[in-house]
């Protein structure tokens, strides 16, 4: 389809509208559209004979055939990222251009499953994850205002080494400049929270998590295939 790969070639007499070619109105492809930009994707206009609507070569990917399980492997993961999950508004773009994708047997046991899930609404600040996830991102010094279980306030300057998640809660590994040691802080917990101009300096996630609760904390096989992997001695 047209829309969503880069145009062919001019050939000879008018292509026609694309609501024509392809049997849909015209609101079908501006809403279309619309969701795409939406999701950041850039699409461009051909003006003239042989003109449309089109993607850039670099932003489509080669079709994936997903099979029924991993269709709701999928929807289930992505059902979890909610308002206090990192990245969880990348989450629901990402979400979106998946389901865009699948067709047949996979796209219906997703959207079926997707129509069996609800959740209980999570409190969190969106500008506290979105501060969590620029400093994580751009490698940046974080300043923060933290609350601990005992309600006891402080405000610190962290530099974030990685994310932990456990028990269904998220909590940022950081080496905190204040007690000049690893320190684990439950995201919804962080008050506030603002990046630096400042570059954080690099930190081992393992090692700040060594003499914590949270040593035997390891990678998750679902992301093997998007970590190194490491060299046999």
């Amino acid at each position: 389809m047209w829309l969503f790969s880069p145009p062919p070639p001019p050939h000879p007499g008018p292509p026609g509208p694309p609501p024509a070619r392809f049997e849909i109105s015209t609101r079908t492809v501006q809403r279309d559209l619309q969701a795409l930009m939406q999701t950041g994707v850039p699409v461009r206009t051909t003006p003239g004979r042989g003109g449309g609507w089109s993607i850039a070569p670099e932003m489509t990917l080669p079709p994936i055939h997903f099979t029924t399980d991993e269709a709701s492997a999928l929807t289930a993961a992505f059902a979890t990222a909610d308002a206090s999950t990192p990245y969880a508004s990348a989450a629901r773009t990402a979400a979106q251009k998946i389901a865009a994708s699948m067709t047949g047997p996979a796209s219906t046991a997703a959207r079926t499953l997707a129509a069996r899930i609800v959740t209980l609404p999570t409190r969190s600040g969106s500008e506290v994850r979105t501060a969590v996830e620029q400093a994580l991102t751009n490698n940046l010094a974080l300043r923060l205002s933290y609350t601990d279980a005992a309600g006891h306030q402080s405000n610190r300057i962290v530099e974030p080494a990685g994310l932990l998640t456990a028990e269904g809660r998220w909590y940022l590994i950081a080496w905190c400049r204040t007690r000049r040691a690893g320190r684990g802080f439950r995201l919804d917990r962080i008050t506030a929270a603002t990046p630096t101009d400042e570059q954080a300096q690099p930190h081992n996630l393992a090692d700040l998590l060594l003499g914590s609760t949270a040593a035997t904390a390891v990678r998750p096989a679902a992301l093997a295939s998007l970590t190194p992997s490491r060299p046999r001695p």
